[in-house]
């Protein structure tokens, strides 16, 4: 179970996480200077449409194209915490 949840499918090295791609890098900069920074108005409504729009864009590239079963199970919780917190 182990080797089939974590095994990269074209490498066959185990994969549990992986360097920031453009979408995560976004979302960790955009949520970042969020916290950072409190702005309120437009500039903190842009922060947190960008952050929004890259995890979500994220969640959608983990789950389709993900090396592993985890990747892809990682982006779907993602997605689902996305939608429970719009719900909220």
């Amino acid at each position: 179970m182990i080797d089939w949840l974590f095994r990269d499918r074209t490498t066959g090295r185990y994969v549990v996480a992986q360097t920031p791609n453009l979408s995560l890098g976004l979302f960790l900069v955009a949520a970042g200077l969020r916290w950072l920074l409190s702005p309120s108005g437009w500039f903190g409504t842009l922060l947190d449409g960008v952050a929004l729009g890259a995890i979500v864009w994220w969640g959608v590239d983990e789950l389709l194209r993900g090396v592993n079963p985890w990747r892809r199970l990682l982006g779907a919780g993602v997605l689902a915490a996305v939608a429970v917190g719009a719900l909220g």
